[in-house]
């Protein structure tokens, strides 16, 4: 569409104005041919019934004697009909046998394919010495024998109602001209004061504190504004959880790295007393560096977690084997369990096996997959006469179409009321003195949720003293 009022690019109220505006002018055209029209046919009808009065008035000078038809046009009558400063008058009878009795030889004729009927008047549109004219006539039945009906008819020209109707379009258009300025006016004065509540609900936007997320009040702007007004509202909410959480987050983190900087910081000053001896200091050193790999395994986990989470980010998905994902990951984890002296064993479907693959990011979903693992090392207990079992599986649900990743321990399990919990970040269960960050797990949920899986937890062997804990992850819309 052609912009009649070019305002800014993006401007709404440029738009509005546009779609509000452009048919009016594009109408107007339109408009002057239908007055026009209309004026013709208005300035006609009087013309027309002085043609019909005229048409009446030679009717009643047709006469017969019982032998012949007879016709006497007065010369008063005749001047008086051709009488017009304007418009040239014809008229033309015609005999029971098709001569002409009066008026003019070359007056066109009614086409034979009109009907008629006798004593009816007709109108039509007709031309006469390369003038149009308008026609009235009417055929009149005679008393002779075997006389066929006299045709009796007046034509007129049109200059008159030409100069009428132009006349009539002067008086209907141009107060029209005059008005369609106040109109365009009155329009962009109403469209500026409509659209004055959104400029108004931008104004407070404005000048809101960066700190301020409190939802915007809606109950006093149009009702068209209120669903922007509401998303808007819900924004902020999204947001203000998100900045919650993010601080949570980075309050945790830093208690969580409070704890190993502190344990390096005191064991550097004990390795820096006078008097210390080799032992001390070896001593020292080991806690140093095991406090360093605590410090640097919770870094790596933060890292993790934020790049699982990364807001709703997308991220580059390709098809992925999640048994070659798994097989890895074991191969990885081998060394930690042997020297944990745990049996971690595959079981599940093959490498080759179809209904296996899923689209996914393999980088995070081997984090997924190296938590769960880590998570079950490090709290499965393992003694020479009674080493502790892991077992990771992958399995294909055929009927639903998923993939299940299982990971099984030995443990003594998590309790029902835990189990919420355990996915929260920082959070270890309760009695336990394993050495962790408490991220594995929240690493796993996220994980899971980017890829819209499912994660849930059981016990393995419900009622034993110690009755494992069972992870399950079920990924669906598995691939050919």
């Amino acid at each position: 569409m052609v912009k009649l009022f070019k305002l800014r690019r993006s401007s709404l109220f440029g738009q509005i104005l546009d779609w509000m505006l452009t048919p009016l002018f594009l109408l107007l055209p339109l408009s002057v041919m239908l007055s026009w029209v209309v004026a013709e046919s208005i300035a006609g009808r009087p013309f027309d019934r002085g043609l019909e009065h005229n048409v009446k008035a030679l009717v009643q000078l047709i006469k017969t004697d019982h032998q012949r038809l007879l016709f006497n046009l007065p010369s008063p009558a005749r001047e008086i009909l051709r009488a017009d400063d304007t418009d040239t008058i014809y008229y033309q009878v015609v005999g029971t046998h098709g001569e002409l009795v009066s008026g003019d030889r070359d007056f066109p004729k009614p086409t034979e394919d009109d009907k008629y009927a006798v004593g009816e008047m007709y109108l039509r549109d007709d031309k006469l010495h390369g003038n149009n004219i308008r026609v009235a006539y009417e055929w009149v039945r005679v008393d002779l024998p075997n006389a066929k009906p006299v045709l009796v008819q007046v034509g007129e020209t049109l200059e008159k109602r030409s100069v009428l109707a132009t006349e009539i379009i002067k008086g209907v258009l141009l107060p029209q001209l005059v008005i369609l300025p106040l109109v365009v006016l009155l329009v962009w004065l109403a469209l500026g004061h409509g659209i004055e509540p959104l400029n108004a609900l931008g104004d407070r936007i404005r000048q809101r504190k960066p700190d301020d997320l409190s939802p915007l009040e809606g109950h006093y702007v149009p009702k068209e504004i209120a669903p922007l007004v509401a998303s808007f509202n819900d924004l902020l909410t999204r947001l203000k959880d998100s900045i919650a959480t993010q601080k949570r987050f980075l309050a945790d983190a830093a208690h969580q790295l409070k704890t190993p900087l502190a344990g390096l910081r005191m064991q550097a000053d004990l390795a820096q007393r006078e008097g210390s001896d080799t032992q001390e200091l070896k001593k020292s050193l080991q806690l140093i560096g095991r406090a360093s790999v605590r410090a640097t395994r919770t870094v790596n986990q933060l890292l993790s977690l934020a790049r699982a989470e990364s807001g709703n980010a997308s991220i580059a998905l390709a098809p992925c084997n999640l048994v070659e994902i798994v097989q890895s990951v074991i191969q990885d984890s081998l060394p930690h369990a042997m020297e944990k002296r745990i049996d971690l064993g595959y079981e599940g479907v093959t490498t080759n096996s179809r209904g296996v693959r899923i689209l996914g990011n393999a980088t995070l979903l081997q984090e997924l997959v190296r938590n769960l693992i880590d998570n079950a090392l490090n709290y499965t207990p393992s003694h020479p006469d009674a080493p502790g079992v892991i077992t990771v599986r992958v399995l294909r649900d055929i009927g639903r179409k998923e993939v299940v990743v299982q990971v099984e321990d030995s443990g003594p399990g998590i309790s029902i009321a835990e189990r919420e919990q355990i996915f929260q970040p920082f959070y270890r269960a309760l009695g336990t003195q394993v050495d962790g960050s408490g991220l594995g797990l929240a690493i796993v949920m996220e994980v899971a949720r980017r890829h819209n899986a499912t994660v849930s937890v059981q016990d393995v062997w419900p009622g034993n003293p110690n009755p494992g804990a069972g992870f399950t992850v079920r990924f669906q819309h598995a691939l050919a």
